[in-house]
């Protein structure tokens, strides 16, 4: 591989503009750089460890039609990541080594991102029986989840825990109780009731969320919180956190900006789990995360046909796509309100989410020695959101013709260029 010079780039958005060079997949020199070899132009960008996205629905295996493992990838890389968890609600389910080894095998086979695949805690999702999360922790598996399902019974949450700790892994839980939402479309307030909705309870997250924190103290196991939607959630992570849990916990983009409000079009577009909430719990989201309460922005990517989404609100698929928007939704409610500058950018996208994972090589320093897992972002650019233009296979974007700030100019992992000025190189 010839030296890769990433040129006149300012790295976390600091100091004058400098040179990188990229020798053999790692940063080899930072400064003014005479060497040659293939060249990007960084024109001023600002220089970020490659982001780590920990839940990413890449679809495949069993519905290919609305994503795979390549087309996902290249939305991922388009979005400066490095690296995807790719969440384990596949068909057949990632719940054996035999199918998390199949979509590990396939990123490879792509390349365009590290793609982990998540293994689900239980047989079938059903939350009945664990999985075989010992073989497939020796095939590799670092994050085991239910998402879209929460692991309810305590009794089988807490024995998760402890294989977790004893494997060294991270359990992920889909914060959600169940019998508190059957028949909810959306967040149980005002907007719920004048749309005639049955209300999803802040509460349904909440419990779920204290009851394993507690379990995870006990257990001396590590737990993560997926998608923290309410600002009551953030309260019970912040006591946890303060007892000594070993509590992680993401937040998606859309959380961070959209809330209930928009449900007043009945536009499924809007509809995701979990639900939108109000104005004050993205005020409460966003302070949490500036504060470190929650750890990681995660975007929850999640396409969906056209069938099923371009329906009655009731029979919508929840979800939305992530991938290439992340970034910009982070500068807008973070860097432009001055909540996080863009080393905590850097935090929350990408060496947050590479240490709760156990990634070595991702989320790590710019400075010399180190991998050359990049991102390239333009802060001064803005952008008009198209989701029929998107690498992934669907467009279900609730962002679509919303004009956004900054963009990845481009990606890079392990010294290859894998995205840049919007497209994937040949």
């Amino acid at each position: 591989m010839s030296p890769l010079i990433i040129r006149g780039v300012r790295p976390y958005g600091e100091g004058d503009p400098v040179d990188v060079l990229v020798r053999d997949g790692v940063i080899a020199a930072i400064g003014e750089v005479a060497e040659e070899g293939e060249e990007v132009d960084g024109a001023g960008a600002v220089l970020l460890p490659g982001f780590v996205d920990l839940h990413t629905h890449l679809r495949e295996p069993g519905r290919e039609d609305t994503e795979t493992i390549a087309s996902g990838s290249a939305a991922a890389a388009l979005g400066g990541y490095t690296a995807v968890f790719a969440m384990a609600n596949t068909n057949p389910v990632a719940d054996n080594a035999v199918v998390v080894e199949h979509v590990a095998r396939r990123g490879r086979e792509v390349g365009l991102v590290d793609v982990h695949p998540v293994g689900a805690v239980t047989v079938g999702l059903a939350g009945e029986k664990l999985a075989e999360l010992g073989t497939m922790a020796r095939a590799g598996v670092r994050v085991f989840s239910d998402d879209g399902h929460c692991v309810h019974d305590p009794l089988l949450m807490r024995r998760a825990l402890e294989y977790s700790k004893a494997l060294d892994v991270v359990v992920a839980q889909h914060a959600e109780e169940p019998r508190l939402t059957v028949g909810a479309q959306a967040h149980e307030g005002e907007q719920a009731s004048r749309l005639g909705l049955q209300g999803w309870p802040a509460a349904a997250e909440e419990a779920i969320v204290a009851r394993d924190c507690l379990l995870a103290k006990q257990v001396g196991a590590r737990l993560h919180v997926c998608h923290v939607s309410t600002s009551g959630t953030a309260d019970v992570l912040a006591w946890a956190k303060a007892r000594g849990t070993e509590v992680s916990a993401e937040v998606t983009p859309h959380h961070l900006l959209l809330t209930d409000e928009r449900l007043a079009t009945y536009d499924p577009v809007n509809k995701v789990n979990p639900p939108l909430r109000t104005a004050a719990d993205a005020e409460a989201l966003r302070r949490a995360l500036a504060d470190g309460v929650i750890d990681c922005v995660a975007t929850d990517h999640a396409p969906h046909a056209v069938q099923d989404k371009d329906c009655e609100w009731s029979a919508a698929r929840p979800g939305m796509l992530g991938l290439q928007t992340a970034l910009s939704i982070v500068v807008e409610t973070m860097v432009n309100t001055g909540l996080l500058d863009w080393r905590g950018v850097a935090r929350v996208m990408s060496e947050r989410p590479a240490a709760i994972a156990g990634l070595p090589d991702q989320g790590r320093p710019i400075e010399v020695g180190e991998p050359a897992n990049l991102t390239l972002v333009d802060p001064g650019a803005t952008w008009v959101v198209r989701g029929a233009e998107f690498a992934s296979v669907a467009a279900n974007t609730p962002f679509e013709g919303m004009e956004l700030p900054a963009r990845v100019v481009a990606t890079v992992l392990r010294g290859r260029v894998t995205a840049s000025g919007g497209r994937i190189p040949a």
